[in-house]
């Protein structure tokens, strides 16, 4: 393929190509583009121009159609330098804030529930899969540690950590233990860990409580399970999903094969997690200066996803960064995506931050 840039009568084509086809998923022929763009231009001197971009691979004809499509390096050209992406408008705007915006200003959700309605909401007004991805814990700061007895030798350890993540662990012991004993070393705990990250407390914890006496069962239980009490990757398969049933009405997961291995890839939380938390550096940035990261088809690393569109932002919860998304097809209103990824991100940051005040 050849690379180069644009003229301005290309750029202007390839754009009505790529938003035509959002529209109506079927290839764009010169003679759609002459009658329905006032463009000055003649039917032949479109189809030269559309000739030129085939070349250069920004598009490509589709079996035998006249028609052509938007090739992956098309749509990255477009969300690159033609796409113009505005504020959101405001009544998907009064739509979110009705549905999730209470949620975090009246800081009455846990930190699960603000991560599902964000996921529910955003599937529902893109109509396409949303994604939620909780933050990575390992730079989050330790709250608190509390013991809950079960039985005897039976324990579940809650972990309180910023923003209202919770993370818990039931633990068999090899002795008895009283209430009084787990109350004595849950307070030297929360004295010693108290405002500590996770990965500081994973690699010092022997160190913090090599002089520690007090009830050494119990506390060599806690001290030999740190890698698994205050370890992060189990977060990766608490992803946040909505939206299936709009994806798989896309005329291009019709084929029940398609509809398989879309279900099939929705099915594998981690897989799901990996993929869009190892989407590609390329993104843009939006008005408000808030980063947006697109990945177009064979930029996407996991199996199966040649065919999708990841829109996604990060979103913070203090200083702890997790990420929300669009995923579906290639033919997406790319601009409409990035407006609602963007402001679902900063509603999110701010629920998140609000919750970690209360």
């Amino acid at each position: 393929m050849i690379n180069r840039d644009l003229t301005i009568r290309e750029r202007q084509i390839l754009g009505i190509i790529i938003q035509s086809y959002v529209v109506t998923a079927a290839p764009v022929g010169s003679r759609t583009i002459a009658r329905n763009y006032n463009l000055g231009l003649s039917d032949a001197t479109i189809r030269n121009v559309m000739a030129d971009l085939e070349v250069a691979g920004y598009i490509s004809q589709p079996h035998t159609s006249a028609g052509r499509v938007p090739t992956d390096k098309g749509y990255r050209y477009y969300v690159d330098l033609i796409m113009q992406v505005s504020r959101i408008d405001d009544d998907e705007k009064r739509v979110i804030d009705c549905n999730f915006g209470q949620l975090g200003q009246e800081r009455t959700g846990t930190s699960a529930e603000v991560l599902g309605t964000a996921a529910r909401v955003l599937g529902s007004i893109s109509r396409q899969l949303s994604v939620v991805l909780p933050p990575r814990l390992s730079t989050a700061v330790f709250e608190r540690l509390d013991i809950v007895l079960l039985s005897s030798t039976r324990i579940m350890v809650v972990i309180a950590i910023q923003s209202l993540f919770v993370k818990t662990i039931v633990m068999e012991l090899t002795a008895n233990v009283s209430r009084r004993q787990i109350d004595a070393v849950v307070d030297m705990l929360n004295e010693r860990l108290s405002g500590l990250r996770l990965d500081e407390i994973r690699s010092t914890i022997g160190l913090r409580f090599s002089d520690c006496q007090l009830e050494p069962g119990l506390m060599q239980s806690i001290v030999g399970a740190a890698d698994t009490l205050f370890d992060e990757s189990s977060i990766l398969e608490q992803l946040y999903i909505s939206g299936t049933e709009y994806i798989v009405d896309q005329p291009e997961f019709s084929q029940p094969e398609k509809v398989r291995d879309i279900i099939t890839m929705i099915g594998d939380k981690f897989g799901m997690a990996k993929l869009v938390e190892d989407v590609g550096s390329l993104s843009s940035s939006t008005k408000d200066g808030r980063e947006v990261i697109i990945s177009i088809g064979r930029e996407n690393n996991g199996p199966g996803a040649a065919d999708l569109t990841i829109v996604s932002s990060p979103y913070y919860a203090g200083d702890m960064v997790g990420k929300v998304g669009i995923l579906g097809p290639k033919r997406m209103d790319y601009e409409h995506a990035v407006r609602l990824v963007n402001y679902m991100a900063g509603c999110l940051s701010a629920a998140l931050s609000d919750n970690n005040q209360s």
